[in-house]
């Protein structure tokens, strides 16, 4: 298998093969994020890949039960290309259960629901797509280059056709000043996006990034720890999502939660004040066992 430079996937891909058929990411302008910066983005050769995955086979398939597909943004690969890519993954691991993709909204938009449905034929059963908010002036702010209403079109195409959907949202990135605005706008499009996950990560200023260099100047203010959790609070609070597993699990957060949405509602939020009203910081995670 060959990679090129760091290679990403979210936590729950963690047993996955992973597939890099693309080389960094499409858009690779949103201010917060250092992710791709170093690579120039372009898709592989499909011959490439076929080899990656006969290599892979040769050396034992029956292990093989799902794959992800990276880097940034595959679904922005032209369809024929992807579907061939997809059927050879189910050629040759003939236990493949899943294969993931991360997907934005503006490449998501570029495939019918016929295309996702194609795809979800070749086992595409599930799509991480990153909504980060819901808040029009935070998108434009942090140059996400969609809006909140092709967000919420590029989720229902997903959906539409049968494949699951996980969003990622990103606790403080409104700034302090949007805190709360970003926290219910965002929940705001999630009830109509319908994820079947949300994953809630909180913002990590990484310094080279624009985002860093506008906290250097003071013109952004990031959100206390507290803050940040009743940003959280709020959020969940304006949920009407059902059968949804909402996390905050990851290891940004400074509070972790696992919930079933709407089942867990009260219980968390119920959680969420007691941990808000203690103050206490020993009930959160503590700063050097952050991570990205």
């Amino acid at each position: 298998m060959n990679y090129e430079g760091i290679i990403i996937r979210p936590p729950s891909e963690a047993e996955s093969l992973i597939l890099q058929v693309t080389v960094g990411c499409s858009h690779n302008r949103c201010t917060f994020c250092p992710a791709y910066k170093e690579k120039r983005f372009r898709i592989k050769p499909v011959d490439e890949v076929l080899a990656d995955i006969d290599q892979r086979a040769a050396s034992g398939a029956d292990d093989v039960r799902r794959v992800f597909l990276c880097d940034g943004d595959p679904l922005i690969i032209p369809q024929k290309k992807l579907v061939a890519v997809l059927g050879h993954l189910g050629e040759k691991f003939l236990r493949l259960q899943r294969i993931g993709i991360y997907g934005n909204a503006k490449s998501i938009l570029r495939k019918s629901i016929k295309d996702l449905s194609e795809l979800r034929e070749k086992k595409l059963g599930i799509v991480y797509m990153g909504l980060e908010s819901g808040d029009r002036d935070t998108l434009e702010s942090v140059k996400k280059g969609v809006a909140p209403e092709q967000m919420i079109e590029a989720a229902r195409r997903v959906k539409q056709a049968g494949v699951k959907l996980n969003v990622t949202v990103l606790l403080g990135l409104g700034g302090r000043d949007r805190s709360h605005i970003h926290a219910n706008e965002t929940m705001k499009v999630l009830n109509q996006m319908e994820p079947n996950h949300v994953g809630a990560l909180t913002l990590m200023l990484v310094p080279g990034t624009p985002l860093y260099d506008s906290f250097e100047r003071g013109e952004f203010v990031l959100p206390e720890k507290f803050e940040l959790i009743e940003e959280l609070r709020a959020m969940i609070a304006e949920s009407q999502l059902e059968n949804c597993l909402f996390f905050s699990n990851h290891a940004s957060n400074y509070f972790s939660i696992k919930a079933r949405l709407s089942k867990d509602k009260e219980r968390v939020l119920n959680k969420l004040e007691r941990v808000i009203s203690s103050g206490d910081e020993r009930l959160l995670r503590a700063e050097f066992m952050r991570g990205l």
